[in-house]
């Protein structure tokens, strides 16, 4: 029914793995030990869940929690930079669930999107396709979410250990002058993946004569454009949200101390 690819797909998943075992070495073993939880979160959990009507929302939030509760720590080890990363994600997620429910429902989605969605329909299978495009913005944002949290709390970490001295106000400020750098390109990484998903759909449109506010408008645009504002927004309370956590709880690092040797005896 379809072409043979499992040859060509092992050997860029060896690719994968080896490309990221090159540049981390076995550090990012844990890494791969939590992207491994993750399809088992997602395959085990959140899709049975899904199929059998439950609420769409709270599913991808425990999903989501527990995919970054396992995945922070197995990558990044148990450490208190790592506890504050994973804090603050949970805390944009909940930002990031609460603007997707308001928006798609104020924005009347109805969820009907892609062929897979009204095959399930179809079927008579008891999901709320709302409530799944809700779900998927809330996943998807994570992967990106915990990227922010990390690097902010990261930032923070290493000014308080080069800088032990420096008072609080402008710890965050600094980091949060990091952050902004981060953010920027970090949007628009984000932007310019859910236009190059949506790249065929854009496509059609401008072939069909339709005008940007007409393009713009259509569901199966204005959910993709949505999930990227709504994500957006999430990612940009991630930053004040991981430095201040990380600048209040994070103690102060005293620098190592030079090493010292006993001179020649006179």
């Amino acid at each position: 029914y379809d072409y043979e690819r499992t040859t060509p797909m092992l050997l860029l998943l060896l690719l994968f793995v080896g490309a990221i075992l090159v540049l981390g070495r076995w550090r990012v073993v844990g890494a791969l030990a939590g992207l491994a939880v993750s399809l088992l979160v997602l395959v085990q959990f959140t899709l049975p869940a899904l199929l059998d009507g439950s609420n769409a929302i709270l599913v991808a939030l425990v999903s989501a929690s527990v995919i970054a509760f396992v995945a922070l720590y197995l990558a990044h080890g148990y450490h208190p930079a790592t506890t504050v990363a994973l804090l603050s994600t949970f805390a944009a997620l909940v930002v990031t669930g609460l603007l997707s429910a308001l928006f798609v429902n104020a924005a009347r989605f109805t969820g009907y999107t892609d062929d897979a969605t009204q095959f399930l329909d179809a079927l008579q299978v008891p999901i709320d396709p709302r409530g799944i495009l809700l779900a998927g913005i809330v996943i998807g944002s994570l992967g990106v979410l915990d990227d922010v949290t990390v690097t902010q709390v990261s930032a923070v970490w290493e000014l308080r250990r080069n800088r032990p001295d420096l008072p609080t106000p402008d710890l965050v400020r600094s980091a949060l002058r990091i952050g902004r750098d981060h953010i920027s390109s970090t949007v628009n990484t984000l932007f310019l993946a859910y236009a190059g998903a949506a790249l065929p759909l854009l496509l059609l449109f401008s072939e069909a004569g339709r005008g940007i506010g007409d393009i713009a408008t259509r569901e199966l645009v204005a959910v993709e454009i949505v999930r990227a504002l709504v994500g957006s927004v999430g990612l940009v309370s991630a930053v004040p949200i991981s430095t201040w956590l990380a600048a209040r709880v994070l103690p102060p690092v005293e620098p190592a101390a030079p090493a010292t040797g006993a001179g020649p005896a006179s």
